[in-house]
């Protein structure tokens, strides 16, 4: 009787190596990456970059002051970025189906860790109470909570997919932890970080597909709070009032504003110089983090504004074609809202700098000096990413992932 011989699939009897070695494929892990892939992360690194340069001129003058190096602020940021980096690309190799598992437990890390400023560890600085401070290592929380609340918003809102022409379903846990979230930023007086996650929230309900009807009593109700806030604090009234009113103190209100407009005067079209600008020798408060975009047109001009809007446009533009292209309601429900805070930030730091806003204290993200908003926009880099690799292979065109045949 002959012996059948059983061989591993895909094994050639004409290949001389080992069968075990037939087994081992990593086509999987070398595959193409979609065109979102390439362009998310292209845009990332480029702003990571960019924003690297912009702080190491911004904060090379109060370095110097301070009596230490002029490359100490860039240093210090350089750290973060070796670590965001690789945390970045290492998150774009999970699962979707792993951050719904752990949306909870980063909900309640993101929150515990909130809490904290309220403790001794927390303190107060520009009159907001939304940092503390370990060992000499400071970090704000409400950056982490950021990214934690867009996985929660949309684990939750993808088990109830189903459910949510119903109000009770949408309410229930979405407008409680909701309320807890914001209700944990704005009891330490950051109310510009405290829009942006109520920003987080509508969005995330919008990508859901949520009826609009829905929209108008949180709406309302939030108009309300930001009016009330705005009224209870003389600090932050003070700040709307200026924006409105043309002949505000220039040495009071309007002093940072100002000098922020005069930055980007001074820059024209081709800027001043890379390192040249004026405004950073102490002219220009949070040159490095709030205004650091009011810096970057004063030493690059209108050119270098334009390049910073064009990538973060094409950091859209990717994050909306997954949402776009994807079935998968935890798919679009995280990357749209994922986007509408990086991005929807992003434009609200532009708009504080050249007057079109109040001034509200949100960095511009990836650029900004802060290690914590650069980890919490890299991290949520990475979750885009992976969400990238769930999209079906393209058939033709730009991006065409090739078909085995």
């Amino acid at each position: 009787m002959s012996q059948t011989t059983t061989r591993p699939p895909g094994h050639d009897p004409q290949d001389p190596r080992p069968g075990f070695l037939a087994r081992v494929s990593l086509g999987a892990r070398f595959s193409a990456v979609p065109l979102e892939f390439l362009l998310l992360a292209s845009s990332a690194l480029i702003l990571t970059a960019f924003g690297g340069v912009m702080v190491l001129s911004a904060t090379s003058v109060e370095s110097i002051s301070a009596g230490g190096s002029p490359y100490d602020g860039a240093i210090k940021h350089g750290m973060f970025i070796l670590v965001g980096v690789p945390l970045m690309f290492l998150l774009s190799r999970f699962p979707a189906a792993f951050f719904r598992r752990v949306a909870w437990l980063a909900l309640g890390l993101g929150l515990a860790l909130q809490m904290l400023v309220f403790t001794p560890l927390g303190y107060e600085t520009g009159g907001n109470r939304n940092w503390i401070s370990v060992g000499g290592f400071t970090m704000q929380p409400s950056e982490f909570l950021k990214l934690a609340f867009v996985v929660w918003l949309g684990c939750i809102l993808y088990r109830k997919r189903s459910l949510l022409t119903n109000w009770g379903h949408v309410f229930i846990p979405i407008v409680p932890v909701s309320i807890l979230v914001i209700g944990s930023v704005l009891a330490g007086k950051d109310l510009g970080t405290g829009m942006i996650l109520f920003l987080i929230a509508l969005a995330a309900l919008f990508f859901a597909g949520v009826p609009m009807r829905l929209f108008i009593i949180p709406v309302l109700l939030s108009i309300a709070a930001v009016v009330g806030l705005a009224i209870l604090s003389p600090n932050r009234m003070g700040r709307i009032m200026s924006f409105l009113d043309e002949n505000c103190d220039y040495y009071v209100e309007c002093y940072q504003p100002t000098h922020g407009i005069w930055a980007l005067a001074e820059g024209g079209v081709f800027g001043v110089g890379l390192g040249n600008s004026k405004q950073k020798y102490g002219w220009l408060p949070a040159a490095a983090d709030d205004y650091i975009f009011a810096i970057l047109g004063e030493e690059l001009g209108l050119i270098g504004c334009a390049v910073v809007l064009v990538v973060i446009a094409l950091y859209a533009f990717a994050a909306f074609r997954i949402v776009r292209r994807t079935n998968d309601t935890f798919v679009r429900v995280v990357a749209g809202t994922m986007t509408i805070w990086i991005v929807g930030q992003s434009l609200i730091n532009i708009g504080v700098v050249i007057g079109v806003f109040p001034v509200l204290g949100v960095p511009l993200p990836f650029v900004s000096s802060g290690g914590t908003s650069l980890l919490a926009v890299l991290l949520g880099t990475g979750v885009l990413l992976s969400l990238a690799r769930t999209l079906p292979p393209i058939e033709s065109g730009i991006g065409a992932v090739p078909q085995k045949r």
